[in-house]
């Protein structure tokens, strides 16, 4: 690049950065359009939570930006971009930047509803490291799909996750098909077995092992363990044990 074409260069950018940082609307759109834009432009337009939506709208046009990835996430991600521009830009994005959209606090309850829905549409299709990430990572309805995952690791994984609640164990307990393996997990983990709910969802469910019951039935309160029992589908036969468990107890 010859010295005049370099200096030219510097004087777009120095316009851009200019534009950017503007307040009038017509100048944000004439960043937003202008194909010299460059990526940490983009990015940095994307920082401002004050850009009209029009400016955003003309931002998603912008061939030359788009080719980042990253403008994407920002565009996806900002608060103020229109729903008919941020979900078809969501659409290709990769499941961890969905992850990334997801998990940002200024992204509204019903994008995020939307975007969370996109991962678990592609579950199915991810590799096992994959799964393992976004079981580690991933937010609360992602981490409690995950629980039904054919590997035990993501399973176990998920676990772990700090934004699985207890709601989630349960549910996920009262599901007919659930697998044995589950069952075990839940009731020998250091945290989730203490949980009283997840303590009732578990003598609630048929797969639970007799010892592990009668544990539970021994441990919680007499009325809570009754009542865990009354609408448990363990066999009648071990209910009706259990239930002599703590009619004894109480003597």
């Amino acid at each position: 690049m010859d010295s005049a074409a370099h200096r030219s260069s510097e004087k777009q950018i120095e316009t851009l950065e200019r534009l950017i940082h503007s307040h009038s609307e017509p100048d944000l759109l004439a960043a937003a359009e202008n194909p010299n834009l460059t990526e940490d432009l983009a990015r940095a337009m994307l920082s401002r939570r004050d850009l009209p939506p029009a400016v955003l709208q003309e931002l998603a046009k912008n061939s030359a930006v788009l080719k980042q990835r990253p403008v994407i996430v920002g565009l996806v991600a900002h608060p103020r971009t229109p729903r008919f521009v941020s979900l078809p830009l969501a659409r290709s994005l990769f499941p961890f930047e969905l992850m990334q959209v997801a998990m940002s606090p200024a992204v509204a309850a019903d994008l995020k509803i939307a975007i969370e829905q996109m991962i678990l549409d592609k579950l199915d299709k991810l590799s096992l490291g994959e799964r393992l990430t976004l079981a580690l990572r991933g937010p609360t309805r992602i981490a409690e799909r995950l629980l039904l995952d054919p590997e035990q690791r993501v399973v176990e994984t998920a676990l772990q996750n700090p934004h699985l609640t207890e709601a989630c164990i349960v549910r996920t307990l009262m599901r007919e098909a659930e697998h044995f393996n589950f069952v075990e997990l839940i009731a020998n983990h250091p945290k989730w077995s203490l949980r009283i709910d997840v303590r009732c969802a578990l003598l609630r469910n048929p797969k639970t092992p007799m010892s592990v019951a009668l544990h539970f039935a021994q441990t919680l309160p007499a009325d809570v363990a009754r009542d865990a029992l009354f609408h448990s589908n363990l066999p009648a036969s071990v209910k009706t044990y259990l239930m002599a468990e703590i009619q004894r107890r109480q003597r």
